[in-house]
């Protein structure tokens, strides 16, 4: 599986805030049911589908109706894309380039004169 940028840039959204983050955390162990993940956190039950939504929107958690509840678990095809994307990143650098990084990022340094427009 192949993400695009704006699927992945879907995904770190969805993670970056921590009660989506913790509901993650509690479905890597197993299935769950919404009624659950509620009882763990101090928050109402819109609140907790407004979370389940976005997990479910970027397709990092799968919905599933068993009767009146739904269950929740995690999309582990699409964990596994997300480590792809991470790695491959990774794999450009290498513990050496850190220090090399850096001097490059000074190297970069814009040295243009400002504008009287604002931005230089």
């Amino acid at each position: 599986m192949q993400l695009s940028f704006t699927d992945t840039a879907l995904i770190f959204k969805a993670l970056s805030d921590e009660t989506r983050l913790k509901i993650v955390d509690m479905l890597s162990a197993h299935e769950l049911c919404a009624c659950n993940i509620l009882e763990a956190f101090h928050i109402t039950q819109p609140t907790l589908s407004y979370h389940m939504r976005i997990l479910c929107e970027c397709g990092l958690v799968i919905p599933r109706k068993e009767g009146s509840w739904t269950k929740y678990s995690l999309n582990i095809a699409l964990f596994s894309a997300m480590l792809n994307v991470l790695n491959s990143v990774k794999a450009n650098f290498r513990d050496s380039d850190v220090e090399g990084m850096n001097r490059v990022h000074q190297d970069l340094t814009c040295t243009s004169t400002k504008t009287s427009g604002g931005v230089s």
